[in-house]
């Protein structure tokens, strides 16, 4: 059993990275109080983020009901600190939820987590890195670093809705027999697309995943 140790919501701040948006959420700031989360609907004309009072602004690009809940794990913070030199708070990367002993990348896509006695999300995919990201970093060649290390944290998805808070314990109660994981799912769709065909032939596959797959498959000459 994991737990929460920190929920995260947008403090606004400009956005230099992508002028046509003008303003960024990524900065996520941990806050003390119950949360509700819920599904935010289509990514362009829902509520955007699955959070009560967080933010999303690059709706093109993120938020709607598969990137609902960004989680990631404080071990993975915890391994960046070590190779940048540098004190990496919780939120830092936009997670709206800071996870301890969860394997977020290593987590099933569709398995089912329970979040404090009524919330239940799926990780639906991981985080591809985007300018914004790059920008708030302020570290050298940043999108290559990330997609390479492969420790992206996950989306996902509200399957019941509930409020939670920090402290709160993370159970993953279903695991569904296609095995495909956060990151080895992460790593076909950046780095290493010929993998893709295989995965599309997992029985269970969730339907939007595979058609982010079929959208990447190398094109034939």
């Amino acid at each position: 059993m994991g737990r929460i140790i920190s929920i995260n919501l947008a403090v606004p701040e400009a956005n230099p990275a992508k002028r046509d948006v003008g303003t960024t959420g990524i900065n996520k700031q941990p806050v003390d109080r119950l949360v509700e989360v819920r599904a935010p609907g289509p990514k362009k004309t829902g509520l955007h983020s699955g959070l009560v009072g967080d933010q999303i602004f690059d709706t093109d690009n993120h938020g709607g009901d598969d990137q609902a809940v960004y989680a990631y794990a404080r071990e993975d913070y915890d391994w960046w600190q070590a190779r940048l030199s540098r004190r990496l708070a919780n939120g830092l990367f936009g997670e709206n939820l800071t996870t301890e002993e969860v394997d977020v990348n290593g987590a099933i896509i569709g398995e089912r987590w329970r979040v404090g006695p009524r919330l239940v999300l799926q990780p639906t995919f991981g985080r591809i890195p985007c300018a914004t990201f790059q920008y708030k970093m302020r570290e050298p060649r940043w999108l290559k670093t990330f997609t390479r290390a492969n420790r992206t944290g996950a989306y996902l998805r509200v399957v019941e809705p509930g409020a939670i808070c920090a402290g709160d314990p993370i159970t993953v109660e279903d695991r569904p027999a296609h095995g495909v994981t956060i990151a080895t799912a992460f790593k076909a769709y950046m780095t290493e697309t010929k993998q893709l065909s295989s995965l599309l032939e997992i029985d269970g596959l969730p339907d939007s995943l595979r058609k982010i797959f079929e959208e990447r498959l190398p094109r034939k000459r």
